[in-house]
């Protein structure tokens, strides 16, 4: 799934490419991406994209009417194309879902493609952003200037839930997924199953610290690189996310995985858990 920084890199290259450039036709190809039908996707044609936003997750494509706003969700992408087809798309099996054509003889502009059978991705059209439900439930961005240590701390206080699953919770902060979520609370040496009520202040630095370095690596990482090459440089760049039965580069420790009915976490023992395998999903706790 794509995350904060991936998502930021997307909205660099579009925000390069299509802001001052006139909006020629948006075709949508799978019904179900579109989750908002007034205004329709036509009344962005003809509009000039005069900005291009991130909130959290969300790319948001700001014009001088309309706004575009994409969730990729777990599967969806975006693909920059110079010379589009004349021919508009037909609906299909398919991975594409929407494709948006700039005006001018270049024919450029982007695909917005899902692959498998589960269907995320979030088309919507409107005239702000925060009429977007996703958006409006947003928490905090982890990478604005006013997300300090004391806003971080405070939103943890009296929070009985995992501190991996409080990472995630986009109500709580804006943008972090599965596989960041693996990453920062390894760099914080802590475990995913800690209780977010029962960290001490210095338990909270630490992974605020871990949180602030590791999204700004991978975002500065993922700088200038072409879209098809954002997915690569993600699984690159992890350390225990996606990397289970291979030695931690920290330690050497072997990564293990807990699964879930829809996803997984990956850990390090020695680094986040004092040595001890994590408990079967169902038993919820560290094995005696």
């Amino acid at each position: 799934m794509p995350e904060l920084p991936e998502v930021e890199a997307l909205s660099a290259i579009l925000a390069e490419r299509a802001v001052g450039q006139e909006i020629a036709r948006v075709l949508p190809v799978a019904v179900s991406v579109l989750k908002t039908y007034d205004p329709p996707p036509s009344a962005l044609e003809g509009r000039a994209v005069t900005a291009v936003a991130r909130h959290g997750k969300f790319l948001d494509l700001a014009t001088d009417g309309p706004h575009l706003v994409v969730h990729l969700a777990k599967a969806g992408w975006l693909r920059w194309r110079d010379g589009l087809p004349e021919a508009p798309p037909r609906p299909g099996k398919g991975p594409l879902a929407l494709r948006l054509l700039l005006a001018g003889p270049e024919r450029s502009g982007f695909d917005l493609t899902e692959a498998g059978t589960r269907k995320g991705l979030a088309v919507y059209v409107v005239g702000d952003p925060q009429e977007v439900p996703g958006i409006a439930r947003l928490g905090p961005d982890p990478l604005d200037d006013s997300f300090t240590l004391e806003a971080f701390a405070g939103l943890l206080r009296g929070v009985r839930h995992r501190i991996k699953g409080v990472l995630r919770d986009q109500s709580v902060i804006a943008g972090i997924g599965n596989a960041y979520s693996d990453e920062i609370l390894h760099a914080a040496r802590m475990s995913p199953y800690r209780l977010a009520s029962d960290l001490t202040e210095a338990e909270i630095a630490g992974v605020y610290e871990a949180m602030g370095t590791t999204l700004r690596s991978a975002v500065e990482r993922s700088r200038g690189l072409a879209a098809t090459d954002l997915k690569g440089e993600k699984r690159g760049g992890m350390r225990v996310h996606g990397r289970a039965g291979q030695p931690c580069p920290v330690c050497g420790d072997t990564v293990r995985e807990v699964s879930f009915r829809d996803s997984a976490l990956q850990y390090c023992p020695t680094c986040q858990t004092g040595g001890k395998p994590l408990a079967d999903r169902r038993m919820s706790r560290l094995l005696k």
